[in-house]
């Protein structure tokens, strides 16, 4: 008796899948299917929750597409996450050619905690860079596909062995 391929997915479940994302459009941004399966624990934080309620209730083998709305996938847009810098901030970069400061130009910044924040260069004129910190994909909605490899159920402490 196979336990594993009885299981559906549930909070807790250790899940084994390939995956790949893509805008309506049908443009690809993410995709595991060539390559090695992506593992994770329902609710452990490692996959957005409009994507793991999709996955609740598969069982190994199964396979699902849907369309992912904004909201539930890498949120909405948020006007408050664009922010404004005088020039002066760049200026030392664009004249070193430090880095590409230019629309569409991922920029880093330091938080108060220390961690790095990256947002993405939205405008520029002669007095002011206006930067996004919104996540890229914010406001468009994602074609979720997934094919389930393996489920493991909530309670077993799953232990991954190499053998040589």
């Amino acid at each position: 008796m196979n336990r594993e391929s009885e299981l559906a997915i549930e909070q807790g479940s250790l899940v084994e899948m390939h995956f790949s994302l893509a805008l309506e459009s049908g443009e690809l941004i993410d995709s595991n299917f060539a390559g090695k399966p992506a593992r994770f624990r329902i609710g452990d934080g490692n996959v957005l929750p409009g994507f793991e309620e999709t996955l609740l209730g598969l069982e190994t083998g199964m396979e699902v597409e849907k369309l992912i709305p904004a909201e539930q996938a890498f949120g909405l847009v948020n006007p408050d996450n664009r922010q404004t810098f005088p020039i002066a901030k760049f200026q030392h970069l664009l004249d070193d050619d430090l880095i590409p400061t230019e629309i569409g130009s991922v920029v880093s910044f330091r938080d108060p905690g220390g961690g790095e924040l990256p947002g993405v260069v939205a405008s520029i004129d002669e007095h002011r860079v206006v930067v996004d910190f919104n996540h890229p994909l914010a406001g468009k909605s994602i074609l979720f596909r997934a094919k389930i490899l393996s489920v493991v159920a909530a309670d077993v402490e799953a232990v991954s062995i190499k053998l040589s």
